[in-house]
């Protein structure tokens, strides 16, 4: 057996930009000025071309990472013989002026610790996803950089000689480094960082307190819920799947895409989870997002959109990078926003459903409701009958998926409901209609000798995707036909220690390697459903042993010594994980901490 791989990084953000932190010091990996921009920092796929921001000691050192308690708020501490230090780093959000202040700005705070530690710090950005590297130029108690549309500064308290010449300098006192992207620092260093950090501790600890976090594993809710949070590009409301690209299914696979996007499939689960621990603001401004996107003049859905609904999503290759531990290619863009993904319109509409049934929306504020209805009623029945690529997306082959046609009969009763809700009997009638055709479609998955749904019509193949039959009701989860499917989907997908496939057949990349953690937790809540729950709870002790140092959760995990693959932190695995512990503890009649 190989040895265990995980990510070494943690992330720290402030819904404006996402950087990823690792033990040993270095940014890996800073987007600017938004999520999709090119990387500024990127050691994650190529040491040498990525540029370095580090604060390292002399020789061998250990490395201790940690966040603040119920923070956004990174930690890293170094030690070796000569003493210790940490470095706090945090992107700045606060309440300020009747909004949230979330600027392009990275603070890292140097603290020592014990004995008389030697340091050096090393700061060279890039741009072009490294083709080249930002000039310096320094200035009187900062340094500029130039060479991208915008410049960036780093404001210190260092001597810029140290910085500029790399050399070690004795740390005897706290030191700080902030760095902006497109403004100059006209504030003072010291007081500024200081007052940003305590500051943005209280902001992140009182948005904890704000939420109603599940009695079931709390830790690992707070910290996917700190998580999910910062994967919310606030100007927008779009959440993205990833803040990382190009980091592989599995080594070797050549599956390395590009997540820095908004899928709309992964809709309902989202809401949910928000919904969970109470975060209507978010809800709200992700609501905002899909609504925009619906109200276009487009024949249907695209499977994803740009975090500002950009429709063309052009993939190409970058070849001058070495890739994540020597893996390509390198993808920008992701060639799946031309595919069709017809679960989506049921996905939406589900995902909706709370602003016509849930009271602590304003219902008489959507003027618009029954344009929105017929609009995406038309969308499905324009779509019904029609293969597609399905949830995994399939690039060259196409069928009637029984996934697919779970999300549009769930749909069209979301549809029922809010028809009924506005009054419209047309609606109804319509939406009833689209109930029966999708239900026909998805009966004609079940294979009545193994007692299982198949993943498509007229295939053998099993798909955890159908896991969601149970956990959307359409089986009624006390039903022996619920119990005979799952039972049947364990045989077949489950790997070792409740981890699970996605699929097992070959698919246009060969046979799947890794195991796909979101559908772990859709089988940690099938069983929860069907009454296992102490299933439940074992097989969701052991996949969350699967995080990294800091309760980091991975796409994909290698089922034969439980390494981490794929894009990372992925905020669909953490909200996996939110929806798995909540259901759990429903099931357990504790449900939240108030």
């Amino acid at each position: 057996m190989t040895e265990r791989h995980t990510y070494q990084t943690g992330i720290i953000g402030n819904c404006a930009y996402l950087a990823h932190v690792n033990k040993n010091t270095n940014i890996d990996w800073l987007c600017w000025p938004r999520f999709d921009s090119s990387f500024v920092f990127g050691g994650l796929l190529d040491k040498e071309k990525g540029g370095e921001f580090s604060i390292l000691p002399a020789g061998e050192y250990l490395s201790r990472q940690y966040y603040l308690d119920n923070t956004n708020v990174l930690c890293t501490e170094i030690s070796n013989p000569e003493g210790k230090y940490r470095v706090f780093d945090f992107a700045p959000r606060f309440y300020q002026y009747e909004r949230y202040y979330k600027p392009l700005m990275l603070i890292r705070k140097i603290e020592p610790l014990e004995g008389n530690p030697r340091i050096k710090v090393s700061c060279k950005p890039v741009f072009e996803y490294g083709k080249a590297k930002q000039k310096s130029s320094r200035g009187s108690n900062h340094i500029s950089f130039t060479g991208d549309d915008e410049d960036m500064q780093l404001s210190t308290n260092i001597s810029l000689s140290y910085i500029e010449d790399g050399k070690y300098f004795a740390l005897n006192e706290s030191k700080y480094l902030i760095l902006t992207y497109g403004h100059d620092l006209d504030a003072p260093i010291i007081s500024t960082a200081e007052r940003f950090l305590r500051e943005t501790i209280k902001y992140w600890r009182l948005w904890i307190k704000h939420s109603t976090i599940a009695g079931f594993y709390q830790s690992y809710v707070i910290r996917s819920a700190l998580t999910l949070k910062i994967h919310q590009y606030e100007d927008t409301g779009a959440i993205i799947a990833a803040s990382t690209t190009s980091l592989p299914e599995s080594d070797g696979s050549g599956r390395n895409w590009d997540y820095r996007y908004c899928w709309m499939r992964d809709t309902y689960y989202v809401i949910t989870s928000l919904n969970h621990i109470g975060h209507f603001e978010e809800m709200e401004r992700y609501f905002n997002y899909i609504t925009d996107i619906s109200f276009r003049d487009d024949e249907r859905y695209q499977p994803l959109f740009g975090i500002a609904g950009e429709r063309v999503l052009t993939e190409r290759k970058l070849r001058h990078l070495k890739g994540y531990l020597g893996n390509k290619p390198i993808r920008i863009g992701n060639q799946a926003f031309e595919h069709i993904q017809n679960d989506i319109y049921g996905q939406v509409l589900v995902s909706m459903l709370p602003l016509y049934t849930d009271h602590r929306f304003i219902y008489s504020e959507r003027k618009d409701s029954e344009q929105w209805l017929d609009y995406l009623l038309k969308k499905i029945e324009r779509t019904i009958d029609e293969k597609d690529a399905g949830i995994w997306e399939f690039r060259n082959i196409a069928n009637t998926h029984c996934y697919t046609n779970l999300f549009q009969w769930a749909g069209a009763n979301a549809a029922l409901k809010m028809a009924k809700t506005i009054g419209n009997q047309s609606y109804q009638e319509r939406a009833q209609i689209l109930i029966d055709k999708a239900a026909k479609h998805i009966e004609n998955c079940y294979d009545p000798e193994r007692k299982v749904y198949n993943h498509a019509v007229g295939s053998k193949h099993l798909d955890a995707s159908t896991l969601q039959l149970i956990l959307m009701n359409y089986l009624d989860p006390a039903s022996q036909r619920a119990k005979d499917h799952l039972m049947a989907l364990e045989q077949e997908l489950k790997a070792e220690n409740g981890l699970f496939y996605r699929y097992l057949h070959k698919d246009d990349f060969g046979k799947p390697k890794t195991t796909f953690l979101i559908c772990a937790f859709w089988y940690v809540e099938a069983l929860a459903c069907v009454g296992r729950i102490d299933d439940a709870i074992k097989e969701f002790e052991s996949i969350i042993k699967y995080a990294n140092h800091l309760m980091l959760f991975s796409e994909d995990v290698d089922e034969t010594n439980g390494s981490q693959w794929g894009n990372f932190p992925q905020a669909y695995s953490h909200v996996g994980l939110m929806n798995a512990a909540h259901r759990i503890a429903i099931k357990l009649d504790r449900p939240v901490f108030l």
